[in-house]
């Protein structure tokens, strides 16, 4: 770039103007790669959590029918080592399920990276402007 004293005003805005879409296009393009970046991690999590809960289904339907089993001898009672079962695995479901929202919320989907740099960039683009 040459020296500024040299140029007109018409050349100084259209130089402005090009860096800034210059700046805009680069900016949109992070923005892009690191949405597609976040989408794929999500889709990646969502397809293993299904992998592993068609085979923990039929884990825990056995665990749980021999923990009633094992329960109502202990109890004496079918009905009361069901319900009792139950009720620890409806906890544990709730747990599990406010885990879940917690690790999946938005703001880690948020592009970090892009709004640093919009940052970083208005405060050059605005330290130029001044001079």
């Amino acid at each position: 770039m040459s020296g500024h004293g040299s140029q007109t005003i018409q050349e100084l805005a259209g130089e402005a103007l090009r860096d800034t879409t210059l700046l805009a296009q680069k900016e949109f393009a992070l923005f892009r790669t690191e949405m597609s970046q976040n989408i794929r991690q999500i889709f990646i999590g969502i397809t293993l959590v299904v992998a592993a809960a068609a085979f923990a289904i039929a884990a825990i339907m056995l665990f749980t029918q021999a923990l009633v089993d094992w329960l109502a001898v202990i109890v004496g009672s079918r009905a009361l080592a069901a319900l009792i079962v139950g009720g620890a695995m409806a906890l544990i479901a709730i747990g599990l399920g406010l885990g879940a929202r917690y690790a999946m919320s938005t703001s880690s989907l948020a592009p970090q990276r892009t709004t640093r740099s919009l940052k970083r960039d208005a405060e050059i683009l605005s330290e130029r402007v001044t001079g």
